[in-house]
């Protein structure tokens, strides 16, 4: 079954609405998806816009107040949007794309954030191996390699508790959102060297904090510890949104870059399908997902990075014959629709929630690098869904 068209008009008129539409009144849209044309233009749309505030060096002026800007070119925040750019430069086979990921790797020197053993600052080094492998070469990968080793000759062994007092435990990767940032920067470490080193690691921790955030009664990963007696109003678990979609997107960042014959590739996409089923029941009808997944679902509030991760974590799915098209693509096009409606006509993309750890308040206005990337992430998907 292939995508139906959408007209250009349905799009830029449905992007200026200043709330999520209420699938009741528009069941028609939500199921329908724009072919690849369209999907490359509203993808577009975003994305020069973001790389024209990044350029003007101020990116958002209505980020709300406790936040920083995001003026850290190593940091997580840029290195979410970069992730994103690096697919859809590859889907869209726009040079100008290309060309920003290669001007900001050379000017951050080819190297990671300051601190050793944060997630956080190995994150942009994704960029770097997809900069490795459209010309740049290993000199790309240097410094990275040498601070993986420095990491392998002396490894963090303190307790995953999550202290909010003191986070000491940031030295691993004891937050969910670290299995976004940080793992499939060393399995691509492993693949590309030969040296299983960088592998045994990165599998070592992720199934360690896995095994320690992971709800096997929900089948969704707490933020941190800190959350495992938080309750939600109406008295459920508390899981966050974004916090699940860093992991699921991040799985399917992690499966490729396994052999297919090793039994961690396996029991990650055991995982991953696992997180599919339960994500699909928790969709709202408007077609996102609420800041706190367990909310009910006449409490929905529109949030689009934890709703981008999903939208690409189920379209990657689909697109590699790990979940069924028939069951998931309804999921995926209802996603989709309430992604454009988050757009503003100049491309801003809108309903991101600010920086945190826990659902929180978000509006229309509200805009972040890290949600664009899972934006640009979901349209690169989308466009090779488009194709088949």
């Amino acid at each position: 079954m292939r995508f139906g068209s959408l007209a250009l008009a349905i799009i830029a008129g449905s992007a200026a609405l200043p709330a999520p539409v209420p699938a009741q009144a528009h069941a028609e849209r939500l199921v329908a998806t724009p072919g690849r044309a369209e999907i490359l233009a509203i993808g577009e749309r975003v994305a020069d816009y973001h790389v024209a505030q990044l350029a003007g060096g101020s990116a958002y002026p209505k980020v709300p107040t406790g936040n920083r800007n995001p003026i850290d070119p190593k940091g997580w925040e840029q290195g979410a949007f970069l992730i994103g750019l690096t697919t859809f430069a590859d889907a869209s086979g726009a040079p100008r794309y290309r060309q920003m990921i290669f001007e900001r790797g050379a000017a951050n020197g080819w190297t990671l954030g300051d601190r050793l053993y944060h997630a956080d600052d190995h994150m942009i080094g994704q960029t770097y191996f997809w900069a490795r492998s459209h010309g740049i070469g290993d000199a790309a990968i240097a410094d990275m390699r040498a601070r993986f080793d420095r990491i392998l000759a002396n490894p963090s062994r303190i307790d995953l508790k999550f202290d909010r007092e003191a986070p000491r435990c940031v030295d691993r990767w004891c937050w969910c959102d670290a299995l976004f940032m940080a793992p499939a920067a060393w399995l691509e470490m492993s693949r590309v060297t030969g040296d299983r080193r960088y592998r045994d690691f990165a599998m070592k921790e992720f199934w360690a904090v896995t095994a320690y955030l992971f709800d096997e009664s929900e089948g969704l990963y707490f933020r941190d510890s800190s959350f495992f007696a938080e309750r939600n109003a109406a008295g459920r678990k508390l899981f966050w949104s974004r916090g699940n979609g860093w992991v699921f997107a991040g799985l399917t960042r992690m499966i490729p870059l396994l052999d297919e014959r090793d039994p961690d590739r396996a029991r990650l996409i055991a995982l991953y399908t696992r997180m599919a089923a339960r994500l699909q029941g928790l969709q709202k009808l408007d077609g996102y997902w609420s800041p706190s997944l367990l909310d009910e679902p006449g409490a929905s509030v529109a949030e689009s990075s934890g709703t981008a991760f999903y939208v690409y974590g189920l379209t990657w799915g689909v697109n590699h014959g790990l979940l069924d098209r028939a069951a998931y693509e309804p999921n995926i096009r209802r996603g989709w629709a309430a992604l454009v409606r988050s757009v503003h006509p100049d491309g801003r993309l809108g309903w991101v929630q600010s920086i945190s750890d826990r659902p929180a308040a978000v509006t229309y206005d509200d805009t972040h690098d890290y949600g664009v990337g899972g934006f640009l992430l979901a349209s690169s998907e989308l466009l090779k869904l488009a194709d088949h």
